[in-house]
């Protein structure tokens, strides 16, 4: 006997039956195409001709419910441009045929989950489950510009949860493989909450799928092309599928390589992410469960220079970036000046949530404070006691008085309320270099926050557990990370994708050669490359000579010295200019530094960031308030040791008065910083007074902070440059207690 299932309550009800019989909701069929009602138990609308959804051969024409929940609501037929997913298990058969029922469906709940909330924190709505399989749409109720991106970032994070649960369940062949499009189809009313979508969009997608590896996401050409800016792609030529009279061009994603839409992507090829995928793993059970259990939590991320840090941020970023849930991104840098640079990073946070760009004038720079802090801030009162101290920080007036512990609340009451909008993230990078203020404040930050969603992340060098062994210990929620030496299986994928093609005897020499740091390898590539023994010809690279001949250094330093001996004497110039500004450097600056007009640098900049030395961040207020930075501090330090100590005292000296007229109290520590590298490379009795003054400055304004031991640090620099007796007694006169 034929039955209707009702689409309300899913009541199995008889085919002539016009009313439920359990909720007495209407069986009529509502045609996808035109709207027009018809008698339950009708195949083709008696009105245009087309499928209805009770059809049984509906499925091989592409119509398919977009959600199981019910709605008595009738809206009209439209035509909408929808990405579709659809992703397959795979070895689910091998799995279940050894195990039992319970067991089996157990598994099958906890993969359905999994994918349930994947698919939902990337903006989708899961369409249906069947069997092993499972289908989802983005377009359908609400259509984002970046539904296709959002669609294919699912879909490989679907596959990296998969292979999480193999591995949990103790079957490392458990995988998913997945297939998306992006097309034009109707979406028609059919009888639930999100419509009917008809066309063979969703077939296509089911038949793509199965032509895809395990553990791999193909995608159409249309999905490629409006999300290539963002995703990586590999062609897999032509497929012909079942159902479709002409093959079909498929695109294997291999990995995300920028924000949304592509920003922060870097202009030249990105080394393929490997070897950590269980601490970004990690990094995201954090964010989410910062988020779900609304407390602070710290993770700390140790490792070597080049090992592998600063991307596991990124990659963390891009993450969260393909997120439906906002979250606040802060992220600072601690520069290697001195002894740290008084709470720097968290004056980069904190300008950045202002969008407070360094080209601001002072008093724009205030409004732009004062916003910010009304915009998370609403009670008056916090608002006129917490200004003050930020804009103190920010050396946009004098700090008020008052003990530390009054600038730590600031602070922190300023993150906490930006937390209670949406989950705060906060990067500290580098922070071996940091004050001890800093990372006072830091662990005030988790310890004090329990009811605050703030995920904190420091990344340091193993320096920083020789100052600080017990960094982080003891608290609640810390998560400590130290990251170790890549293996050699891992290092052979990391060369091989960087330079497709390269033949197997320079891939052992050059992982022989970097140790496990992914850093050494991507240089010896780098140097190869620029030195012409690797040639790339059409999609792979060809060795141009014999092994014998080919010269590879034997430290990192070397191996970057030998990239930039290839620089011609302008381009060497040029980036010995921007080491002395630092790690992060402005096109202003530069200006300041060369004389040359930001006309002129900008495309030599420009052909650097080509070259892979350089790296052009669009935002005017990242890090260090720089659009440009060294891919690597490994390439400045190389490229500063190389200036003439003559040459290096003219450029310092540039450096110190761009900043005196720039920022003379917020970057008063850089200020020292550089008239003390000035002197120490030509002393002189003028440049001794400079530098004693400079630091005397910065050590006021440590004290103005309440950050003593770095205001100490700094006036036993200043007593290391000779001056008179009244000058030393002087020093230390401001030095006693």
């Amino acid at each position: 006997m034929r039955m209707n299932t009702c689409n309300n309550c899913s009541t199995e009800n008889p085919v002539e039956s016009r009313f439920c019989g359990n909720c007495g909701a209407s069986l009529a069929q509502v045609c996808p195409a035109c709207s027009h009602e018809n008698p339950a138990g009708n195949r083709f609308c008696a009105n245009c001709g087309s499928a209805l959804q009770s059809d049984v051969s509906a499925g091989a024409s592409g119509a398919q419910p977009a959600q199981s929940a019910g709605s008595t609501e009738r809206e009209p037929g439209e035509r909408r441009f929808v990405s579709v997913l659809f992703a397959d298990l795979v070895g689910f058969t091998t799995f279940s045929e050894s195990r039992d029922p319970e067991e089996v469906r157990a598994m099958l709940t906890r993969y359905f989950d999994r994918a349930r909330e994947v698919i939902e924190r990337f903006g989708g709505d899961v369409e249906k489950f069947i069997g092993d399989a499972v289908t989802a749409f983005w377009g359908v109720t609400q259509a984002q510009e970046d539904d296709a991106e959002r669609a294919v970032r699912a879909a490989l994070e679907l596959v990296d949860a998969v292979g999480a649960l193999g591995e949990e369940l103790g079957v490392p062949e458990l995988a998913v493989r997945a297939g998306v499009l992006s097309g034009e189809t109707a979406v028609g009313t059919g009888g639930n909450e999100t419509g009917m979508i008809v066309g063979d969009i969703v077939n296509t997608a089911s038949r793509l799928q199965s032509v895809a590896d395990p553990g791999s996401v193909l995608v159409g050409e249309a999905t490629k092309q409006l999300t290539e800016a963002a995703i990586r792609y590999e062609s897999v030529g032509d497929h012909e599928v079942k159902g479709k009279a002409l093959s079909i061009a498929a695109w294997r994603a291999t990995s995300v390589v920028g924000e949304r839409g592509g920003r922060g992507k870097w202009e030249v090829l990105e080394p393929p992410f490997v070897g950590r995928d269980d601490e970004l793993r990690l990094l995201k059970d954090q964010l989410h469960a910062t988020t779900r259990d609304g407390t602070a939590r710290l993770v700390s991320i140790v490792g070597e220079a080049g090992i592998g840090k600063s991307r596991l941020a990124w990659e963390l970023l891009k993450y969260m970036d393909g997120l439906t849930e906002v979250f606040r991104w802060h992220q600072g840098r601690s520069p290697a000046y001195g002894d740290g640079v008084t709470f720097w990073a968290l004056a980069e946070m904190v300008r950045s949530r202002s969008g407070i760009a360094e080209i601001d004038e002072p008093l724009k720079a205030r409004t732009k404070l004062r916003t910010s802090v009304a915009e998370f801030v609403q009670d008056p009162e916090e608002q006129h006691w917490i200004e003050p101290r930020l804009a103190g920080l920010l050396g946009l007036d004098e700090m008020p008085s008052g003990e530390r512990n009054e600038l730590y609340a600031a602070l922190r009451t300023y993150f906490q309320h930006v937390a209670a909008t949406d989950t705060a993230v906060l990067l500290f990078e580098d922070i071996h270099w940091a004050d001890d203020g800093q990372l006072e404040f830091i662990e005030e930050l988790i310890e004090m926050s329990p009811r605050h969603p703030i995920l904190v992340i420091t990344l340091a060098r193993p320096e920083l557990l020789d100052r600080h062994p017990t960094w982080g210990s003891a608290r609640h929620h810390f998560l400590s990370m130290h990251l170790g030496s890549l293996g050699d299986a891992e290092m052979i994928e990391l060369v091989t994708g960087l330079a497709p093609g390269i033949p197997e005897p320079v891939v052992r020499l050059i992982i022989e050669r970097a140790g496990g740091v992914p850093l050494y390898a991507v240089e010896y590539v780098r140097m190869m490359i620029n030195s012409g023994d690797l040639v790339l010809e059409g999609a792979t690279y060809r060795q141009t000579r014999e092994l014998a001949e080919v010269a590879l250094p034997d430290s990192l330093h070397a191996v970057v010295g030998a990239r930039l001996d290839r620089l011609d004497d302008e381009s060497r110039s040029l980036i010995q200019d921007a080491a002395v500004l630092g790690q992060s450097f402005t096109l202003e600056g530069m200006t300041a530094l060369t004389g040359a007009s930001a006309k002129e640098l900008e495309p030599k900049l420009r052909d650097l960031a080509r070259q892979e030395l350089v790296h052009y961040d669009s935002d005017p207020r990242s890090p260090e308030r720089g659009q440009f930075q060294f891919v690597q501090s490994v390439i400045r330090e190389v490229a500063y040791g190389r200036i003439a100590k003559a040459d290096r005292k003219e450029r310092h000296i540039k450096v110190a008065e761009y900043y005196e007229a720039k920022a003379p109290v917020e970057a008063a520590a850089v200020i020292a910083s550089h008239y003390m590298n000035a002197y120490q490379a030509g002393p002189n009795e003028e440049l001794a007074g400079k530098a004693r003054a400079a630091l005397m400055n910065a050590a006021q304004r440590a004290t103005e902070l309440k950050s003593y031991a770095q205001a100490l640090g700094l006036v036993e620099q200043a007593l290391q440059v000779p001056g008179t007796d009244a000058q030393q007694a002087a020093l230390w006169e401001f030095a006693a207690p």
